[in-house]
């Protein structure tokens, strides 16, 4: 699953790298923690190595 924006691609990064003891998961906050909690390391992985090319700063609220 891609990130579909920079913001949801950087609360992905925080949340992998707490996955891997990186960071410390109380620093998480907001869809990082969310993330954190619902998503597997593989997934965060493959969300946060989305390339960043193209992407806007923010999704749209559709």
């Amino acid at each position: 699953m891609p990130a579909t924006s920079k913001a949801q691609q950087n609360a992905a990064g925080a949340a992998l790298a707490a996955k891997r003891g990186e960071q410390k998961v109380s620093s998480l906050k907001g869809a990082s923690k969310s993330m954190y909690d619902s998503m597997s390391e593989k997934e965060l992985e493959e969300m946060a190595s989305t390339p960043r090319r193209g992407k806007p700063q923010h999704a749209s609220g559709s």
